[in-house]
């Protein structure tokens, strides 16, 4: 078990890396239609388009990776100033929550890119962007946020339990927890 979370909180973090260059491309793609738009007067019919098919990619895979670093947002004015054990209490509490929302992302994702797909589904822009291998990704990343999402409750089983989470293994670990998992120097 601890091969297959450690699998799931590398993957995401890999894929996390490699879509936040996503950024540089988002950004080039705009100036490009910038200096179109002053240089010759009319910027390319493509490149905003692109960038947000870009950046709707870049939005929804990184959700697993955010889940992974603890980048999702919590209410920190009350969240923040709980114990380790009470933070994972209170997130083994609300993740029938989760659970809910990761599956209907993932149900009408799939049901959102089989169309597509199915369609071949293009924009109604001049260019006719190709809008399926964009929408294909919805199931993959809810997918990817649901595996990190179960290795998520393992860890905070595992904090309730006393029990060290292996930030390599386990993701980002609550703050105040960083020092017990480098005191423990792995898992149990």
């Amino acid at each position: 078990m601890f091969k297959l979370a450690r699998f799931i909180t590398q993957l995401n973090r890999i894929i996390g890396y490699w879509i936040s260059f996503c950024v540089l491309i988002i950004f080039a793609l705009l100036l490009a239609d910038v200096v179109m738009r002053y240089l010759i007067g009319q910027p390319a019919i493509w490149t905003a388009e692109l960038a947000t098919l870009i950046f709707g990619v870049y939005a929804i895979i990184g959700g697993g990776y955010l889940l992974t670093e603890r980048g999702h947002v919590n209410v920190d004015i009350i969240y923040g100033q709980f114990s380790p054990k009470r933070k994972a209490l209170v997130d083994i509490v609300t993740w029938p929550l989760f659970l809910i929302f990761v599956g209907v992302l993932l149900w009408q994702g799939y049901d959102i890119a089989s169309e597509a797909i199915a369609d071949m589904e293009r924009s109604n822009s001049v260019w006719k962007a190709p809008l399926w291998p964009t929408k294909s990704l919805i199931p993959v990343a809810a997918l990817l946020l649901l595996l990190q999402g179960f290795v998520r409750l393992w860890a905070d089983v595992r904090t309730l339990m006393g029990l060290p989470n292996d930030p390599a293994i386990f993701g980002q670990p609550a703050t105040g927890d960083t020092e017990a998992a480098q005191a423990a120097g792995g898992h149990s």
